[in-house]
C-alpha cells in the first residue's frame, strides 16, 4: 500500500492531519480533558488537540456511515418481512502497544454522546484467547496473541449472535492481572446499536478451503474496519517503555502473572522487554497483523510521539 499511496491505483484517499481536521464540520466536542485522560491507555499520551483534529471528524464520518447502513438494514428487513435491529459493528486492529485500546475507548465515548444517544458497547478479543492451561498443553504460550491462540469458533459464534440481534450475548472474561481467562465470569452484550471489537488479529482472513465451502472471517461481521499503524521502531520503544512502567506499578501486585519482573534491575527489565518484543510481538506483527492493514476501511498512521499524522480512507 505504501508504494501506491500517492498513485492512481491506491484504494485510499490520504489526508494530512490538518486536511482531516477540516472535515469535522460542526461536530461538537463532548469530552472534557479529564475524561480524555481517564480514557487513554498507559503510555499513550493522547491530547485534546488530537481528539478534536482526528476523532471528531471520524465520529462524524461514522455517524453518516451508521445512518446509511441502518437504512440498508431496514430495507432488507422490509423485504424479508422481519423485525428487530442489527447492530453496527466496528473493528479496531493493530500491533501491541500501538494504542488500540485508547482509540476504541475514545470512539465508544464519542459515539455514545451523539444526539440520538445510541447504545454503544466495547469488547476486546482477549476474552476469546484459549485458557493458559490449554495453551500450555498445546505448547502455545509463546504464541499467545497469534491467531492459533484464540478460540476463533467461539468468537465467530459471538459475532453471529450479535449480528442476529440476540439478547444477552456473553463472552468469556479475561484478566490482565492473572493473564488468563477467569472461569465462570463473562461480559454480557445486550443488543447494542453499535459494538466496537478491538483486537490484534480481527482483520485476518481464514484459510480458504479448496472445495468452496463457506468459511466466515471475523471481519465478515464488521461494518467498518480501522487499523492503527506505526513504524516498528516506534512500536518497540513504546512496548519497552510500557513494560518499564508496568514493572513499577501493576507487576508489583503479588497476584500479577508478571510479578517476577518487578524484581528485575532496570537493565534486566529493558533486556527482557526487548526479548519479548522480538520473539513474540514483532513476529506476530510481521506474520499476521501488518499483512491485514490493507483490509481496513480507515488507517490511522502514528508518528514517533503517538500523534496521528495521516488518515487513509478507503474509496467507495
Amino acid at each position: 500500500m505504501d508504494q501506491l499511496a500517492d498513485g492512481e491505483l491506491s484504494p485510499y484517499l490520504v489526508f494530512s492531519r490538518a486536511e482531516w481536521a477540516e472535515l469535522r464540520a460542526e461536530t461538537p466536542l463532548t469530552l472534557t480533558p479529564d475524561e480524555v485522560r481517564r480514557l487513554r491507555s498507559l503510555n499513550d499520551p493522547i491530547s485534546m488537540d488530537q481528539v478534536v483534529s482526528i476523532y471528531l471528524p471520524l465520529s462524524r464520518l461514522l455517524s453518516l456511515y451508521v445512518k446509511a447502513t441502518q437504512g440498508l438494514f431496514d430495507a432488507t428487513r422490509t423485504f424479508l418481512g422481519a423485525d428487530g435491529k442489527v447492530p453496527y459493528v466496528i473493528g479496531v486492529a493493530g500491533s501491541v502497544a500501538v494504542g488500540k485500546s485508547t482509540t476504541a475507548r475514545l470512539l465508544r465515548a464519542l459515539l455514545a454522546r451523539w444526539t440520538n444517544t445510541p447504545k454503544v458497547e466495547l469488547i476486546t478479543t482477549d476474552g476469546f484467547l484459549l485458557p493458559n492451561s490449554v495453551l500450555n498443553r498445546e505448547g502455545l504460550m509463546e504464541r499467545k496473541g497469534f491467531p492459533e491462540s484464540y478460540d476463533t469458533p467461539a468468537l465467530l459464534r459471538f459475532l453471529r449472535d450479535i449480528k442476529a440481534g440476540r439478547r444477552q450475548v456473553s463472552a468469556p472474561f479475561y484478566s490482565h492481572l492473572i493473564y488468563d481467562i477467569v472461569p465462570d465470569q463473562h461480559t454480557v452484550i445486550d443488543r447494542p446499536d453499535i459494538l466496537i471489537v478491538e483486537g490484534l488479529n480481527v482483520l485476518q482472513p481464514a484459510r480458504l478451503p479448496r472445495d468452496g465451502t463457506s468459511t466466515p472471517f471475523v471481519s465478515d461481521f464488521f461494518d467498518f474496519k480501522i487499523y492503527i499503524h506505526a513504524e516498528q521502531e516506534h512500536l518497540r520503544r513504546w512496548y519497552v517503555e510500557r513494560f518499564m512502567r508496568l514493572r513499577e506499578t501493576a507487576f508489583r501486585d503479588p497476584k500479577s502473572y508478571f510479578h517476577r519482573y518487578s524484581e528485575l534491575t532496570d537493565s534486566e527489565a529493558a533486556e527482557t522487554a526487548d526479548d519479548i518484543w522480538e520473539r513474540i510481538n514483532l513476529a506476530n506483527l510481521r506474520e499476521n497483523i501488518l499483512p491485514t492493514r490493507a483490509r481496513a476501511d480507515l488507517i490511522l498512521r502514528k508518528d514517533a510521539e503517538h500523534a496521528i499524522e495521516t488518515v487513509s480512507l478507503r474509496k467507495l
